[in-house]
């Protein structure tokens, strides 16, 4: 990972959204709709970089006590409660980052969410990878690792059955995101409409068409032939020579005929 955070910045392919969202068996409407209430626009910034938001009660508390935690919340950069409003510019993100990383790099980088799922750093484990900085190098790289990471966090919170059910619904019935939205995003979800903006999002996808695409399992590994073994009386297959058996009998009865 670089202190840049600029990777290969690869955004997705046609077909990248109905891949991903076979893993847990949904179409890409229901993608289309979360990637559009967390992450809008992309899943990098106009610099290249991974879309974030700073979280400073995050911060707060993957600090723990101590002279760290102190120094973040004179600064500005910590403090004990959620508070409405104090997120400042998304343009500003990165700044609070980088004064973060110098006070602890790795408790900054959990104390964000990244992409175009929003997934807290803190998360990486739930979303398949072992560190932050290995959860934010895929991330530089690529948008589908961005969207991988939702539907791993979906089923890591067992919401996935809650998205299935969403995206079997028919155009008569009102989908309901309600579930989804208090696991994705909080108790506090009702209170931001975080649900119906889900709802009009899912609604809008479905009446554009899907990508084409079709599950092609990996081919078989080929098997390498067998080399026959040579018998006892035959030939060598390789080499021509009569086989062990053969030559035995030859010497045998060359010794015996000397003898007579």
């Amino acid at each position: 990972m670089t202190s840049s955070f600029k990777g290969a910045a690869r955004r997705l392919t046609d077909t990248d959204l109905p891949r991903i969202g076979a893993i847990i068996g949904v179409g890409e409407d229901v993608l289309h709709a979360v990637m559009d209430v967390e992450a809008p626009k992309s899943g990098f910034d106009a610099q290249g970089r991974p879309r974030i938001l700073f979280e400073p009660h995050i911060f707060y508390r993957e600090l723990g006590p101590g002279p760290k935690r102190d120094r973040a919340v004179r600064e500005g950069l910590a403090y004990r409660n959620w508070k409405s409003g104090a997120y400042g510019s998304e343009g500003g993100q990165y700044d609070k980052l980088a004064r973060a990383i110098e006070i602890d790099c790795a408790a900054a980088l959990r104390s964000c969410s990244w992409g175009r799922g929003q997934i807290m750093g803190f998360n990486h484990k739930m979303v398949g990878f072992d560190s932050v900085d290995a959860m934010v190098s895929a991330f530089m790289a690529s948008e589908a690792a961005q969207i991988e990471a939702i539907v791993r966090f979906a089923a890591a919170n067992k919401l996935d059955g809650t998205l299935r059910a969403v995206d079997r619904m028919t155009r008569s019935m009102p989908n309901d995101w309600r579930s989804f939205a208090k696991g994705y995003n909080g108790g506090g979800y009702e209170k931001n409409g975080y649900h119906t903006k889900l709802s009009e999002r899912f609604n809008w996808w479905r009446n554009i068409p899907d990508t084409p695409w079709t599950f092609e399992p990996l081919p078989a590994a080929p098997v390498a032939p067998s080399k026959p073994e040579p018998t006892l009386t035959e030939e060598h297959p390789t080499t021509g020579e009569p086989g062990f058996f053969a030559r035995f009998l030859s010497a045998l009865f060359r010794r015996l005929k000397g003898a007579a």
